[in-house]
């Protein structure tokens, strides 16, 4: 099985309000080399972009793999990891089990916006594809050119 580490971010701009715009990124690093991912979601809340940002990731790998999920996100981690409750969001819930089924997957909470090069690319990329409205996959290769061979 290949060693993958996913960083993954969603973001909602409005979250809460009447038109709220979300999307979801996903990093994928192989041997130190990086692909981004990412999905204009439209209306979704902050935490269902959160969980569609790692279905995506894991939904992009091709094969089996062991695989270092980190996200931002406590709610996706600690609910992945059984600590919290499945209270809402089933539906989205149902897209992550089916992604991560065939993988095993360690799930790691990282602190956003700490200053953390993958997560943070993984934040802005995820902001951007939210305010524009749709996926251009230019932002995605420029995510990822700058991390170069980032290991975590």
């Amino acid at each position: 099985m290949k060693d993958v580490t996913i960083v993954c971010d969603g973001s909602s701009l409005g979250n809460g309000k009447g038109e709220p715009r979300a999307a979801a990124v996903a990093l994928l690093g192989f041997r130190g080399l990086w692909k981004g991912v990412g999905k204009f979601l439209g209306r979704a809340t902050n935490q269902q972009a959160e969980i569609a940002a790692a279905a995506l990731g894991l939904e992009e790998l091709k094969e089996p793999c062991r695989v270092r999920l980190f996200s931002d996100s406590r709610y996706v981690v600690e609910t992945m990891t059984g600590s919290f409750r499945r209270k809402t969001n089933h539906d989205w819930w149902s897209r992550l089990d089916k992604a991560a089924e065939r993988h095993t997957v360690e799930w790691n909470w990282i602190k956003g916006h700490s200053g953390h090069a993958v997560q943070e690319a993984a934040d802005k990329a995820a902001r951007k594809i939210a305010s524009a409205g749709h996926v251009d996959p230019d932002l995605l290769s420029d995510a990822v050119v700058d991390l170069g061979t980032v290991e975590l």
